[in-house]
């Protein structure tokens, strides 16, 4: 994990820190169009400010952007395996002083990756040991079921893991769609039923457990079309 970060001057300093920069950064591709529009922001975008000021917590109604990391790599058990590279890592400043963690997953037409079925399908003793740490970290003491995405999974671990190592109250694992067809909310639904959230909505912050003594919290939010042209 890199403890040394260089302030970006664009949207295309980011691409050189994605897995497959070539691939990855193309016009309508979520890397890029998540770039242009927080860089453009220079702050939490207005679709996103809206979601957290429309929370039920009133102390994530009016947060301060501290730092923002492109392609944020969180380690996770084991530690040879592979890291969780975040779309975005946010550390900010909520209404009563407590740091909040939010990891940014940006999407247009991509999936939400493998199911958990189907990542687990050569189990080993790596797999067993994530699987394990993940479950203990967001209080999923009944299982998971096999539908569920596994790249859900880590993201959210990820906002945890940070909301530790930056002494946050909050965790918050946020999905920025610019999909004009919602592509893989009920990926994102089927995750949220795993903590009690049954008619989930686009737009809103749900809490979802107390764990590892963090509020957690999760929302999609709808971006800017414009971003997908930039």
């Amino acid at each position: 994990m890199k403890i040394f970060y260089v302030p970006t001057t664009g949207p295309e300093d980011w691409q050189k820190h994605l897995a497959l920069p070539e691939k990855q950064w193309r016009k309508g591709y979520s890397a890029r169009t998540l770039a242009y529009c927080w860089e453009s922001a220079q702050d939490f975008p207005p679709e996103v400010k809206k979601v957290f000021a429309e929370s039920n917590n009133p102390t994530l109604h009016d947060l301060t952007l501290l730092l923002a990391i492109p392609e944020h790599k969180v380690i996770l058990p084991p530690r040879g395996g592979h890291p969780s590279q975040n779309d975005l890592f946010v550390l900010a400043k909520a209404g009563d002083g407590n740091n909040v963690s939010i990891t940014v997953e940006g999407k247009v037409s991509e999936s939400f990756g493998e199911r958990l079925d189907r990542w687990n399908k050569e189990e080993s003793k790596g797999k067993i040991k994530r699987l394990n740490f993940i479950m203990d970290q967001l209080g999923l003491k009944d299982g998971i079921p096999p539908h569920v995405r596994y790249q859900l999974l880590h993201r959210t671990v990820s906002a945890v893991l940070e909301a530790n190592r930056f002494n946050a109250l909050y965790a918050v694992m946020l999905i920025h769609s610019f999909s004009q067809e919602d592509r893989g909310f009920d990926d994102y639904k089927a995750f949220l039923e795993l903590f009690g959230v049954l008619s989930a909505s686009k737009g809103f912050l749900y809490h979802l457990t107390e764990t590892q003594g963090i509020q957690l919290f999760s929302g999609w939010v709808k971006g800017n079309d414009k971003y997908l042209e930039m």
